[in-house]
C-alpha cells in the first residue's frame, strides 16, 4: 500500500499580505497612527507644533515616526543646550538665541516641563508612553492582523 501526496504552499509574502503584515501594510499603518496618537498626552505642547509634526513629518507605514522641529531633539532628551544668549523684549525674555558658527553643548541642566495641558509631559516621551501601552498597541496590531 503506498501514498501520493502533494505540497503547495502558498508563499509567505502572500500570507503576509493577506494579514497586513507586510512592510508598510495595514498592521504597520495601525502601529504608526496608534503610536502618535498615543503619545500625544507625552509630548510637550506649547502650541502644540511638535505633538502636530509627527503627524506631519511621519509617514504612516514606514514604521518610523518622526518630530522635525528645530527644537524636537533638546526636548526628547530633556537637557538644555547652549550657550544661549537671552533675547529681551521691553524687559521681558523673549526667548534665547546662538551665536552663529558656535556649535550648542549639552550644560547638564535639565529642561521643565509645562505639564498644564499634558500632564505627562516630559523628556523620553515615546520610551514613556511605549512602557505604558506596549501591550495594548500588541493587542491591536494583532486584532487587525486576524481581519480583512
Amino acid at each position: 500500500m503506498g501514498f501520493k501526496g502533494k505540497l503547495e504552499m502558498v508563499p509567505v509574502s502572500a500570507i503576509l499580505k493577506e494579514r497586513g503584515l507586510e512592510p508598510g501594510g495595514r498592521v504597520q499603518k495601525f502601529v504608526d497612527a496608534e503610536c502618535i496618537r498615543l503619545m500625544a498626552p507625552y509630548t510637550p505642547y506649547l502650541n502644540g507644533a511638535l505633538e502636530d509634526s509627527a503627524t506631519l513629518s511621519t509617514v504612516i507605514g514606514s514604521g518610523e515616526i518622526k518630530q522635525e522641529t528645530p527644537y524636537a531633539r533638546y526636548q526628547y532628551y530633556g537637557e538644555i543646550f547652549g550657550p544661549n544668549i537671552p533675547i529681551f523684549e521691553n524687559g521681558i525674555l523673549m526667548g534665547f538665541i546662538s551665536r552663529k558658527g558656535v556649535k550648542k553643548q549639552p550644560t547638564g541642566r535639565p529642561l521643565t516641563y509645562n505639564k498644564s495641558k499634558h500632564p505627562k509631559a516630559g523628556k523620553m516621551w515615546f520610551e514613556r508612553m511605549k512602557a505604558d501601552n506596549k501591550e495594548d498597541i500588541l493587542w491591536g496590531a494583532g486584532k487587525v492582523a486576524r481581519t480583512k
